[in-house]
This record gives structure tokens, C-alpha cells and sequence, in this order.
């Protein structure tokens, strides 16, 4: 006769490997986050939307 499978003991190891894993990309995420903010980038430069009705604007294609 085979032992049942303890069901708790496994729902726990996969609990604990999901939480590790979400620990994991968050770390990850923080230092990508780290690296662009240190980056010497020059600031955006933002500038006038074009209006869809102005005659500056490029006309649509269907």
C-alpha cells in the first residue's frame, strides 16, 4: 500500500518557492529602476503637441 502524498507539506514548499520568486523580480525590478535613474540621459524635452486641425499638422492616412 502506497503513503498519500502530504498534500500540506507541498502546497507549503510551493508557496515558499512562489514568494521567493516574487522576492527575486522585485529585486531585480528595484535595481533596473537603480541603473536608469543613474544614467546621465539629458532631460526630456517636451514640446507642442500638434492639433490634428492645425495646417502644420501631417495629414492622416484612411
Amino acid at each position: 500500500m502506497f503513503a498519500a502524498p502530504d498534500y500540506k507539506a507541498l502546497y507549503f514548499e510551493l508557496f515558499r518557492a512562489s514568494e521567493q520568486a516574487a522576492r527575486l523580480l522585485h529585486e531585480a525590478q528595484q535595481r533596473a529602476e537603480e541603473q536608469v535613474m543613474a544614467e546621465d540621459e539629458p532631460p526630456l524635452r517636451l514640446e507642442e503637441p500638434l492639433h490634428p486641425h492645425s495646417r502644420d499638422a501631417a495629414p492622416r492616412k484612411p
